[in-house]
């Protein structure tokens, strides 16, 4: 009886580390709990903050060997946007018709006052893998990007307001 119990404490410990070791792993994929204060960023970051927060990218997107046919319309709702470490930025975002929000986090630079995102080979849970670059200029965006190298094409939009869903 004795070895059972040592046994079940082991195996306790054993699922309470792995636990602790995943919640750890989802809090520095997600950049949970952390965040630069806006105030403290340079001027051209802050004001991507101002912008993006509460705004929805509404555009359309293109799959690479189809471009005779329409462009697929596609939404982005970005509910938040903050920097959480150097060059890496998490956006709360509903992408798509899925209705899931969702934190994602990229690695994105600015060159000058032109923000810019690079993904290579991010997952995003319960839809894949994404390879993307898209840069936000004014009000418009455009990029590339690919899915699983299942497909991919050009993304195109505009930066608009929109009243957040709670």
């Amino acid at each position: 009886m004795a070895a059972g119990g040592r046994w079940l404490r082991g195996a306790m410990l054993l699922v309470l580390l792995l636990v602790i070791f995943a919640a750890g792993w989802l809090t520095a994929k997600t950049g949970m709990g952390s965040r630069f204060d806006p105030a403290s960023l340079p001027e051209v970051e802050r004001q991507f903050v101002e912008k993006m927060n509460g705004a929805a990218l509404v555009g359309r997107f293109t799959i690479s060997g189809r471009e005779d046919g329409a462009a697929t319309p596609d939404r982005y709702d970005l509910y938040g946007v903050d920097k959480v470490g150097p060059d890496q930025w998490r956006f709360n975002a509903r992408i798509g018709e899925n209705g899931v929000t969702l934190p994602i986090v990229v690695t994105m630079k600015f060159l000058d006052d032109t923000p810019l995102i690079m993904m290579t080979g991010a997952t995003i849970p319960g839809m894949g893998t994404f390879t993307a670059r898209v840069l936000f200029y004014g009000d418009d965006y455009a990029g590339t990007w690919s899915h699983d190298g299942r497909g991919g094409g050009h993304m195109f939009g505009r930066i608009e307001r929109f009243a957040a869903k709670k």
